[in-house]
């Protein structure tokens, strides 16, 4: 059976500060997300692509783990692959170390560059503007969220050309340790668009998505619930077939709006949950 061909463009990366570590990708193929990114907060993450060899993400995630750089895990993996002339690579490790790795028989352009916290690579591309507006983009929006950053990487590698034979889908992974949905996965973002016209666009538009269910907004922000207040949320409340006893009404409609994330009692509510509710 033959090995997949991900002709693609991808960045793996990470925030040390943040203790985040991603990867995102773009390819004129089928539901890259599904073998392009790996990543594990604390150890590191890799892309593989090219002729992939998907054995690459657990196998490299492993090594990354027994505390080996990203360069030896790229060595590593590679030389112990007859097929690493035609595969493509790139790790970030603990460190924030990058290396990235293109066999000699991947198709033209092909290639990649490695620098603090990122690894940018990408085959049949129109030519190496792709991978250097990769690089360039994760270098200057330093100090924003991975998961923004990676996005504009993405936006603008396909600017600069992308995958010479057009796009398919795309996909962003990124990993903090209780990260995730109610503190309980380490998943903080996998989100993928596997067959669309402009996958980098609804990939970004899906995120807005998340960032709105599923964001965070520090609670020094959030705002008391004073007697007005209460009395304007209990009237929303209501009129949405929520009526009753304050709290038990929120949680109730938070719930069906998978809004429950950013409701914690009802003594101070959450800016973005108030203009939720506001615009019903």
């Amino acid at each position: 059976m033959a090995e997949p061909l991900v002709a693609t463009y991808s960045i793996a990366a990470c925030d040390l500060e943040a203790a985040q570590w991603g990867v995102a990708t773009q390819s004129k193929f089928l539901a890259v997300g599904s073998i392009v990114p790996w990543a594990e907060p604390g150890v590191g993450a890799i892309a593989t692509q090219a002729l992939a060899n998907p054995r690459y993400g657990p196998q490299g995630l492993a090594l990354l783990r027994e505390g080996l750089a990203a360069a030896d895990v790229v060595a590593r993996l590679t030389e112990a692959d007859d097929g690493r002339d035609d595969r493509q690579l790139g790790i970030v490790d603990a460190s924030g170390n990058g290396a990235t790795y293109t066999g000699s028989g991947c198709l033209e352009w092909a290639g990649g560059l490695a620098g603090p916290g990122f690894a940018a690579q990408g085959n049949i591309l129109v030519g190496d503007e792709t991978v250097a507006a990769l690089a360039t983009t994760f270098t200057a929006t330093g100090g924003r969220p991975l998961a923004e950053r990676l996005l504009e990487c993405l936006a603008a590698a396909q600017a600069a050309g992308g995958d010479r034979r057009g796009q398919q889908s795309a996909a962003l992974l990124v990993v903090e340790k209780n990260g995730g949905y109610g503190g309980l996965t380490d998943t903080l973002v996998d989100l993928r668009v596997d067959d669309h016209e402009q996958p980098v666009a609804e990939l970004a538009r899906i995120h807005r998505l998340h960032a709105l269910l599923f964001g965070k907004t520090p609670r020094d922000r959030w705002i008391d619930v004073d007697d007005t207040l209460r009395a304007e949320l209990t009237e929303r409340l209501a009129k949405l077939g929520h009526d009753g006893d304050l709290e038990q009404a929120l949680g109730d409609w938070s719930g069906t709006e998978n809004l429950e994330e950013r409701v914690d009692g009802v003594e101070r509510i959450d800016p973005v949950v108030l203009a939720e509710l506001r615009a019903r």
